[in-house]
């Protein structure tokens, strides 16, 4: 792009800084004239903090050429003078002036201030939230991201894990033919590699909130993988790594990309999927929304020696309140399943005490109430009888249960029943 800036000096300023880059740091080297530098660092310091951008740019523009090195926050500050003023530019020919400058000054910080890969991370997400609409841009940000993760690996930036793989399946979507399916793959192994690691080292100090955020851009990231061209489905994961896993089923790493991306062609029912999930699940640290999926997938295959086995592995490493709650609906579901009515009500209500906004446990023990009329009833008092269904009732309530607005049908439900005419509720299940 072409680079205005500075009034034109800007060339020779990159020219001087670049000297021995390697070795460079901002020092609080004031240049020479120290009570110039200090009435610009005041100047532009007090425009920033009053908001008044404009103002600012020549006390740095004079910081930047004449004493590059007395601090990197005049760097930090500059590049959020210049996106600052680029935003709210409705110029074109001008906001792209401002997002060069922005651009420039990161190179002027490496220069001045060393810290090459993480600045460069910083500078590749202002450039995919400026340009990222940009195809022609794409691939330049793509490599910049392709760097980083030379320099950085798994020390990347969480905010550019998303973006990162965003940037991949925006310039293979419209920029077609650009990128393979194995280059697609590679960078989104990559990106789910540094999650992993992430999330067990925020495990392991305890960081519960950084690791709920870690999930939470994995599940973008997962997404993203889903847009790319990448086709999905089960005869191209069969033919490619089916057979790898046959000669190594330990492999964890192979085990997770054949769960993953199976999970994504929606073709779970395949054997193969919950063979790899079982080894996929003992990767560190251990993933509770794993675990669970396939104690649930064990459910509805009918096996509940296996989903109840899974599932108490997941309640075992659940931290939030919602998690375990989910756990003990799940472990109720599999009581239902065998039978044990009393033990599954138990568990919902269980559910319902560990996370209070978990309206659908008071559901499920409502449905157990409507449905035990016959267990219960003793056909001699029709009050008495109705007593279950005033439970049900009370139960679908506290859920805020559409079903509380049919009491009256309840009622005659129960009046029918005891005549020997009744039907049951559509749609309401035991489980």
């Amino acid at each position: 792009m072409k680079r205005e800036f500075l009034g034109g000096v800007m060339v020779l300023v990159l020219a001087l800084a670049s000297i021995n880059q390697s070795a460079a740091q901002c020092k609080g080297d004031f240049g020479a004239d120290k009570p110039a530098t200090e009435i610009r660092l005041a100047l532009y310091g007090d425009a920033y903090r009053a908001g008044k951008f404009a103002d600012a740019r020549g006390a740095l523009n004079w910081l930047f050429i004449n004493a590059p090195k007395v601090s990197t926050k005049i760097y930090v500050d500059g590049v959020d003078v210049y996106d600052k003023l680029a935003t709210a530019e409705t110029d074109a020919a001008k906001k792209e002036i401002y997002l060069d400058s922005v651009m420039i000054i990161y190179d002027l910080r490496i220069a001045n201030c060393g810290d090459e890969a993480i600045v460069l991370n910083r500078k590749a997400n202002t450039l995919f939230k400026h340009h990222y609409k940009n195809k022609a841009m794409l691939g330049e940000i793509l490599a910049l991201y392709d760097k980083i993760w030379e320099l950085r690996g798994n020390s990347i930036m969480d905010q550019s894990l998303d973006l990162y793989m965003k940037t991949t399946q925006l310039h293979s979507t419209f920029n077609k033919g650009s990128m393979t399916d194995d280059q697609i793959l590679e960078r989104y192994d990559r990106i789910s590699g540094a999650i992993d690691a992430k999330s067990k080292k925020a495990m392991e100090e305890g960081k519960a909130q950084d690791v709920e955020a870690l999930k939470s851009i994995r599940a973008k990231v997962d997404e993203t993988l889903t847009q790319t061209p990448v086709k999905f489905d089960c005869p191209m994961v069969k033919a490619k790594l089916e057979p790898k896993f046959r000669q190594n089923p330990t492999d964890q790493a192979l085990a997770k990309k054949i769960f993953t991306y199976m999970l994504q062609g929606k073709c779970t029912d395949d054997p193969l999927w919950l063979e790899a999930g079982e080894v996929f699940k003992n990767v560190e640290p251990k993933d509770f929304g794993l675990i669970k999926t396939l104690a649930v997938k064990h459910l509805s295959n009918g096996n509940t020696v296996k989903a109840d086995a899974l599932i108490k592995e997941a309640m075992g490493i659940a931290t939030l309140p919602a998690d375990k709650s989910e756990a003990q609906m799940i472990m109720g579901s599999i009581e239902i399943k065998k039978g044990n009515s009393f033990g599954g009500r138990e568990l919902f209500r269980q559910a319902a005490a560990v996370d209070p906004k978990n309206k659908e446990a008071f559901s499920k023990i409502g449905d157990l109430y409507y449905n035990s009329f016959d267990d219960c009833a003793k056909r001699q008092n029709m009050a008495e009888d109705r007593l279950v269904y005033i439970a049900a009732y009370d139960m679908y309530q506290r859920a805020g249960d559409a079903a509380v607005q049919q009491l009256p049908l309840l009622v005659e439900h129960v009046e029918q029943v005891a005549t020997g005419n009744a039907s049951r509720r559509h749609g309401r299940g035991s489980v």
